[in-house]
């Protein structure tokens, strides 16, 4: 439950001043390392350190009113008016000062070694409750999926930016989308416990698809030109083992296809002298073998992080790290009597919309248009 608070370090001032002064609206104790991640809470004190004064002033002192007096008259700051004015700098210092030390208290916080199983926390049984529709694409959040539709789940750092791209492929091939934790060990987590390191997940994205509008490549394409897998437990300044990059395959087509672009795109960087790692660290993982321990590859996420980024008062936070390398050409690497999974995207549509570094936060929340990049399905 959100409270008011003031900062701690303001002096106590008269009640005419205190009236004046700005309260925060803060979510959880400011040194909670279970609260918001990283690359929200960098989001949270650029929006209110920016906003704190300039809102300060405007919502208190009107064209025409005199501070001092309470009464219109010619604009007048007043003694009053600039006590107000340093109360509110002070309270704007403050707060960027806890939530810089909010902030490295987290990162401290943050394991990069995954947890032991045994030590994993337990979950629950009951799923998490999710809406009917996908909030772009109007279509079902969840299964059953039709008979034609194919799935792979992915993990490639924060899942709020790695859900926008994919479903705004194009083709109409993207069914359905959704975020969650994957890959793991706890079943059913809340976002609370993937942050801090001990259910095994990292975050990740559910792309439901039909192979006939698109292929299984073009979305693996997508998930490797769209981070550094390189970095092993993080991506960009979110750090820890929620957000390493992952893949997760159900046959054994789809297996090969991941391990073959794998190795196509390590040679890839190796050549263009990219990636903050020398190796690439992403895990590649079989979902039936996740099943046989009774766990799903795939638990969705709460529902104020599906589609996030379309949604009103999203931030717009993506800390993705693309390379701005292309994965080679499939027929450089494709395995062999796999030739039918030939990608459906043609080269104009990477040439136009190939991830780069916040592309995705300035992109549009609809799907791109096929005559934008393009043939489609040729």
């Amino acid at each position: 439950m959100e409270r008011p608070v003031l900062i701690p370090g303001i002096p106590a001032v008269s009640a005419p001043l205190r009236n004046t002064l700005p309260t925060m609206q803060m979510s959880s104790p400011v040194f909670d390392p279970l609260g918001l991640t990283p690359r929200e809470e960098s989001q949270r004190t650029r929006d209110r350190t920016a906003d704190v004064v300039p809102n300060f002033i405007s919502n208190r002192l009107q064209p025409g009113e005199n501070v001092d007096s309470g009464v219109n008259g010619p604009a007048s700051l007043g003694t009053l008016g600039w006590l107000s004015i340093l109360g509110g700098l002070l309270t704007g210092a403050a707060f960027m000062a806890a939530e810089v030390a909010r902030r490295n208290l987290m990162a401290m916080s943050k394991p990069e070694t995954m947890v032991d199983t045994e030590k994993a926390l337990p979950g629950r049984a009951t799923p998490m409750a999710v809406s009917e529709k996908h909030y772009v694409l109007g279509t079902p959040m969840k299964g059953p999926w039709p008979a034609e539709m194919k799935t792979i789940i992915f993990a490639n750092g924060c899942f709020w930016g790695s859900e926008k791209g994919i479903w705004r492929l194009p083709g109409g091939g993207i069914h359905s989308t959704a975020v969650g934790y994957t890959c793991g060990t706890t079943p059913n987590p809340t976002y609370e416990e993937a942050c801090s390191g001990r259910t095994g997940h990292t975050e990740g994205v559910q792309v439901v698809f039909n192979p006939d509008k698109l292929s299984y490549v073009d979305v693996l394409r997508w998930f490797w030109e769209a981070h550094d897998p390189t970095q092993g437990m993080g991506q960009g300044n979110d750090r820890g083992t929620q957000y390493r990059s992952a893949l997760c395959y159900f046959d054994d087509e789809q297996k090969q296809l991941c391990e073959a672009s794998l190795k196509a795109y390590q040679g890839a960087l190796k050549v263009a002298g990219r990636g903050r790692g020398s190796e690439i660290t992403t895990e590649i993982y079989n979902a039936s073998d996740i099943t046989a321990k009774g766990i799903e590859p795939f638990y969705y996420g709460e529902d104020y992080h599906q589609q996030y980024l379309a949604k009103p008062g999203a931030r717009p936070y993506c800390s993705a790290q693309p390379q701005q390398v292309s994965l080679p050409p499939f027929k450089d690497w494709c395995p062999p009597g796999l030739e039918h999974h030939a990608p459906k995207l043609q080269e104009s549509f990477w040439t136009k919309h190939a991830p780069a570094r916040n592309s995705v936060i300035g992109s549009p929340n609809d799907v791109i248009p096929a005559c934008d990049c393009g043939e489609v399905g040729a």
